[in-house]
């Protein structure tokens, strides 16, 4: 298979991880998450980054075979010598914008995460200081005593 075809299949599997990653930010946007879906798309990302993994190791195995590099500039001089510039810039382009969407959900999974953790502590604070009684409601005496921090 020439470069050109195969930096056309891996640019195909990064169109569909950008596709999923998407939705997973659009996802991650709404108020209240469903986790179930998450799951869902984490593993379904976790399929797209496989097959990725596996045509990168493909390209790489192949252009070494060919006597180039297993560097940045190995790739552009076999991309050059193959007369497919732009495809190889176009495939790298759209790399770029995986790395970086794939970034931005993880930090704002993070942030969730964080904020959910600071809330279980308030409500376990809350729950240590007596504010709810064995039958699980409220003592409205106790709630001037802790500070909110969720």
């Amino acid at each position: 298979m020439s470069l050109s075809n195969h930096l056309k299949r891996q640019r195909q599997c990064l169109s569909g991880l950008l596709d999923l990653l998407e939705e997973e930010r659009r996802n991650l946007a709404v108020g209240r998450v469903d986790g179930e879906r998450l799951n869902d798309l984490s593993e379904r990302k976790r399929q797209w980054f496989e097959q990725l993994e596996q045509l990168e190791s493909q390209r790489r195995h192949a252009l070494q075979r060919l006597g180039y590099a297993d560097t940045r500039q190995g790739s552009d001089q076999a991309a050059r010598d193959a007369g497919c510039q732009d495809e190889w810039q176009s495939f790298r382009d759209m790399a770029e914008r995986v790395r970086r969407l794939n970034h931005l959900n993880g930090e704002i999974i993070q942030n969730r995460l964080s904020h959910n953790q600071r809330l279980l502590n308030f409500l376990h604070e809350a729950a240590d200081n007596g504010l709810y009684g064995a039958d699980g409601q409220a003592r409205r005496q106790g709630l001037g005593r802790v500070a909110s921090r969720a």
